[in-house]
């Protein structure tokens, strides 16, 4: 079974095989705050979660989502510029889930109520920093491999 592993220090994600072998990494975003599991803190969540959800499949890339919707819009410079304070998710979103009772999962710390996700990001943001509100960053076309790699349940360790 195919596992994630990804690096708040290190700003990678990689993509782990059945025999323990890495088979694709990725440059990632997570969060200005840095790592921290309470809800509200903008941080992101450490520990052991999987995918709950996968949402988008078929979709273009840049696709916008607001709610985990389709707005039917496609991210460009004109939307950048009617929104400039939205918090943009496109393409793609795999939706994280803690696996930790008390630490990632239920009460004031569990990641999936705070809609912590893998997605992608302007092209403008950038990888290798921590930039996010909490979520995971990736670009485009990385989110679309990575998605296309993984199923629902799917292991993600954030460390």
């Amino acid at each position: 079974m195919i596992r994630i592993s990804i690096s708040i220090e290190s700003q990678i994600l990689v993509l782990i095989d059945k025999n323990n072998n890495e088979i694709a990494t990725y440059p990632i975003s997570t969060a200005r705050n840095g790592a921290g599991q309470q809800t509200g803190s903008n941080c992101t969540p450490r520990g052991r979660h999987v995918i709950r959800a996968k949402i988008g499949a078929g979709y273009p890339q840049n696709t916008v989502f607001v709610g985990r919707r389709p707005t039917g819009e496609l991210y460009g410079v004109e939307l950048k510029h009617k929104f400039p304070e939205r918090d943009w998710i496109l393409t793609r979103i795999l939706w994280l889930s803690g696996c930790e009772i008390g630490f990632n999962r239920l009460g004031a710390v569990d990641t999936m109520r705070r809609y912590i996700y893998i997605h992608s990001t302007p092209d403008s943001v950038p990888m290798g920093v921590p930039s996010s509100h909490g979520c995971i960053l990736m670009r485009g076309p990385d989110i679309i491999e990575l998605f296309d790699r993984v199923s629902v349940g799917t292991e993600v360790n954030i460390y």
